[in-house]
């Protein structure tokens, strides 16, 4: 950013986390630097973090921990980390515990930007193309979900059961939610130890084929996409570990997406058309998506893509270049299929501007 470090100019205030949040609605360059501050925020004094614990569990802590680390793990614009140990079972655990007064901030906050997008759209109607206001209110409800550590506990505990019945447990695992010193406000959970995926020299050293491990996380995450309640919306290599024992760790459940059974049949629908041409199916599979407007003419709309179909294969101007490779105990061919770019943009363009306008 310039010279300008993303703490130096907003801090840790929620506009970053804003930001950080929506990758795609921003230069990268700003995401990138928003995320990192985030994981470098300054610390709550450990008093505070004692304070919370006792008001949310209602017990001395020491008849529920056997110590606590004072000194965090990790300190977040939301929330805060401590190692700790269970007094009952001498298991280790992680404290993720909410920073003081965050809740109300974020609230205040959120609702601003809503109400100075829904003013925007009403100043510009052309806006209400973008859907500006829909993207801020999904982000909005994302981002006060992850100050729910409930709803990140169920989050989590639907993902091991998804692995476990994928048959994915000696491939992947998310961490064991202690629910009876678990809150809104604090989530306490098994300690993972391991090297996140961005440390590729540990990687290295720990497996043999780093590719393979990235492989891995990726079919269990892609799986997730359809066999579980929810998939992990916050995938990045900070948030997968590999594990000592060689799995993936998939940590910090607190942004999740949900894609509903009623979608997922609109795009099979939406991909088998393709192979039959059924445009009629093409269209209503794109609409019942949410991809048009709710009034569209379906009919109109099919006709328009069977146009934009057929321009593909009969008006698009092809070559094709053959390529032959000999040496003296064999020959190859390959041909690639050359296409004009600029004609390829504007179909696309034609497409899209189908489905907005």
């Amino acid at each position: 950013m310039d010279n300008l470090r993303a703490h130096d100019l907003f801090g840790d205030g929620d506009l970053g986390q804003f930001i950080a949040s929506a990758p795609t609605s921003f230069p990268a360059e700003y995401v990138e630097e928003f995320q990192n501050c985030f994981d470098r925020a300054p610390p709550v004094p450990y008093s505070e973090i004692e304070s919370i614990l006792r008001e949310e569990l209602q017990r001395p802590l020491d008849s529920v921990y056997e110590y606590i680390d004072p000194v965090p793990i990790a300190s977040a614009s939301i929330a805060q980390v401590h190692g700790a140990r269970l007094k009952s079972s001498q298991k280790d655990v992680v404290i993720k515990v909410l920073k003081p007064g965050i809740e109300d901030t974020l609230v205040a906050d959120l609702n601003f930007i809503y109400l100075v997008a829904r003013v925007l759209e009403f100043l510009s109607p052309e806006l209400e193309r973008t859907s500006l206001v829909a993207i801020i209110k999904d982000i909005k409800e994302s981002m006060l979900e992850e100050v729910d550590f409930r709803k990140e506990a169920v989050n989590m505990e639907a993902f091991q059961r998804y692995i476990e019945a994928m048959g994915f447990d000696r491939q992947a695992k998310s961490p064991f939610v202690y629910q009876h010193c678990s809150t809104k406000r604090v989530l306490t959970m098994e300690r993972l130890y391991g090297v996140p995926l961005t440390d590729l020299d540990s990687i290295r050293s720990l497996v043999p084929d780093p590719e393979l491990t990235l492989v891995t996380a990726l079919n269990v995450w892609f799986g997730s996409l359809i066999s579980c309640e929810s998939f992990h919306a916050d995938v990045h290599a900070g948030n997968l570990w590999l594990l000592r024992d060689g799995r993936v760790g998939f940590i910090d459940f607190g942004i999740v997406g949900r894609i509903s059974p009623r979608t997922w049949a609109a795009m099979e629908i939406f991909l088998a058309s393709f192979a039959t041409e059924d445009y009629n199916a093409m269209a209503s599979a794109l609409s019942e998506m949410g991809a048009t407007g709710n009034d569209i003419d379906v009919d109109s709309f099919a006709k328009d893509l069977q146009n934009i179909f057929s321009s593909l294969q009969q008006e698009l101007d092809t070559e094709i270049i053959v390529a032959a490779a000999r040496s003296s105990d064999a020959a190859a061919v390959s041909a690639n299929v050359v296409v004009d770019e600029r004609q390829m943009n504007a179909l696309f363009l034609d497409l899209v501007s189908f489905l907005i306008f």
